[in-house]
């Protein structure tokens, strides 16, 4: 079962029963900001779920949990409007996200998200999704291992937009993404997404497109699509550029999700707000640390961001809506917590205290439609948040949480919960010798001293089309050879064929490696540059070293302090890759040795 699907029966058996009627909660003297602004002090009563009266003083009905908020800030729920929802979603409410908009989930997922919030969970973040995306054979979407339904014509977007409604689809995604130029992948054609933005709007469906460019982002903005689920990572953006950005998405009534949070990540800056947060580290377990704290890029690049943020505070100046949103569930960032980093994004790009609240409150739940949140008012559902402090003026503020309410039932017993269970975690670090020798032959077969043993992988296993043979054999002077025959096709984003240590207890479980300094191999083979490559749990991106072989042995030595986002902890894979241009590769490597220092 592949990672994603066990994402999906994780979600499909969590938390799905609705929870008994809480009692009676009145919140007393709070700043109360009810998603435009600070409407003075008041007091606010919780009945049946929902906001049932706002007053300056409201007297507390009998058997009323009282709950003292003098000098604390009460805001709605906060609404992230960029995720991939298929994992840690036990997060979101600990951190006050309250509602999301999910951009990419399978049929499965789906039905899920739909069923909990027709049963009004109370355990879990409404998740409102766009369901599978559109996008071409091979593009952007594809690189997963899900099956998606493509599209490659113009007259196919109509059909391809009903399907998703008939889904259960909230809304339609839409892919425009040629990659860089060091790895370009397809995409749709201008035609198709011209096609596909008007089919949506045909059945009254939001059309929000997925873009990288700043030419991709002015073509859907002037051919009427509704939002841009992501600026982009650019060196510079002319005057020009960006009055074109602006009179297009006026002209439309489009709103923009910048997802600083991922943007960042792409330029290898840090969520350092949010790291720097001790309490909320103990929070996460080491994966999901993991998860945040490595970023795409490999060195930072704040110039790469500096014209999206230009953008930003453009689309804020001239009134088109711009909205919170983190793309968690990508690397650099982490659900929940990752909506606070956001925030102050949004600040220092230029929107004001009170703008970032908006963006991440009343302005989705307007633009969503998501008519019962958003907003503190009468008849509102009690999706709330309480901080020590005041976020309109000072944004840092909401990591100062108080309390979380989902559905008026108070969050913190789960956050409580979730930092027992992080302390529980104990450390698994595999005993290892000071040398210890990774490649053995058992039976005539590859084996290891741990873990679930060899394998021959390739991108096979998530739709790809390259092929891995892996054969064993004792070398008199090298000890037990593993050869791999690769045969690397197109038909995957980064075709890839190997051969994989799998050291975890069960296949691509995490092992704690922590107690190895360096890896040392032999190999040799046909003269080409192959990659030797860690699975990093919490992470879709392998840790990759390059190595060089020839016909004759060499040592390869990797000591894991030099090597950038490497996290001994949390190891679910070791491979020898071969990967790049179409056609049949061939090394082997031998003596393969964890030194212990």
């Amino acid at each position: 079962m592949s990672r994603f699907s066990r994402s999906v029966l994780s979600l499909l058996l969590s938390g799905l029963a609705m929870q008994a009627s809480a009692a009676d909660t009145l919140i007393r003297q709070a700043r109360v900001f009810d998603g435009e602004r600070i409407i003075g002090v008041r007091d606010v009563l919780i009945q049946d779920g929902k906001i049932s009266r706002i007053d300056t003083s409201i007297p507390a009905p009998a058997g009323a949990v009282i709950t003292e908020a003098a000098g604390k800030t009460l805001l709605p729920g906060l609404i992230d409007s960029h995720v991939h929802a298929f994992k840690d979603q036990e997060l979101p409410l600990l951190f006050g996200v309250t509602a999301q908009i999910d951009l990419f989930a399978a049929q499965p997922a789906l039905q899920a998200f739909n069923r909990q919030l027709k049963e009004k969970n109370t355990q879990l973040p409404d998740t409102y999704s766009a369901g599978m995306l559109a996008t071409v054979k091979g593009g952007h979407g594809t690189e997963y291992g899900l099956p998606v339904e493509t599209l490659s014509a113009p007259d196919q977007a109509q059909a391809w937009v009903d399907a998703r409604i008939a889904e259960g689809s909230h809304f339609i995604k839409i892919v425009m993404e040629s990659g860089g130029h060091e790895h370009v992948v397809p995409s749709l054609s201008r035609d198709a997404v011209k096609a596909l933005i008007s089919a949506a709007h045909k059945r009254n469906k939001l059309a929000l497109v997925h873009i990288s460019s700043i030419d991709d982002a002015l073509f859907a903005l002037e051919n009427g699509a509704d939002g841009l689920v992501h600026l982009f990572t650019a060196k510079e953006i002319s005057d020009q550029q960006l009055s074109a950005l602006v009179r297009a998405a006026k002209k439309h009534r489009a709103f923009v999700i910048p997802t600083f949070s991922v943007l960042n990540s792409i330029a290898g800056i840090k969520a350092d707000a949010v790291l720097a947060n001790p309490a909320w580290m103990r929070w996460l377990t080491p994966v999901q640390q993991q998860a945040l704290q490595q970023t795409y890029g490999r060195k930072p690049q704040p110039e790469l961001v500096a014209p999206a943020r230009k953008a930003a505070a453009a689309f804020q100046k001239a009134g088109i809506p711009v909205l919170a949103g983190t793309d968690a569930g990508n690397n650099g960032t982490q659900f929940g917590i990752s909506m606070h980093q956001e925030l102050l994004e949004l600040v220092e790009a230029g929107l004001s205290p009170v703008q970032a609240l908006q963006a991440a409150t009343s302005s989705p739940a307007k633009i969503f439609h998501l008519s019962d949140q958003g907003r503190i008012a009468t008849g509102m559902v009690a999706n709330l948040l309480l901080i020590d402090g005041q976020p309109d003026q000072k944004i840092t503020d909401t990591q100062r949480i108080t309390e979380v309410w989902k559905q008026g039932e108070p969050v913190s017993p789960l956050q409580q919960a979730q930092i027992k269970k992080v302390a529980a975690m104990q450390s698994n670090a595999i005993q290892l010798s000071a040398v210890t020798s990774l490649l053995q032959i058992k039976n005539n077969k590859a084996a290891s001293p741990f873990g679930t043993g060899w394998m021959a992988a390739s991108d096979k296993m998530m739709g790809g089309k390259s092929t891995a043979r892996m054969q064993v054999q004792q070398d008199s002077e090298a000890g037990p050879v593993l050869q791999l025959q690769a045969n690397i096709q197109p038909g995957f984003a980064y075709p890839w064929a190997g051969v994989s240590l799998m050291p975890g207890a069960r296949p691509m479980q995490a092992a704690n490696l922590e107690k190895a300094s360096e890896l040392r191999f032999k190999t040799r083979g046909d003269g080409q540059t192959y990659a030797l490559a860690f699975g990093i749990d919490g992470s879709f991106i392998p840790v990759q070293i390059p190595f060089q072989t020839s016909q004759d042995w060499q040592e390869v030595r990797v000591r894991f302090a030099d090597v950038a986002g490497l996290n001994m902890k949390l190891i679910t894979m070791i491979s020898w890759n071969a990967g790049g241009a179409a056609g049949e590769r061939q090394f082997e490597i031998a003596d393969i040795r964890l030194i212990s220092e």
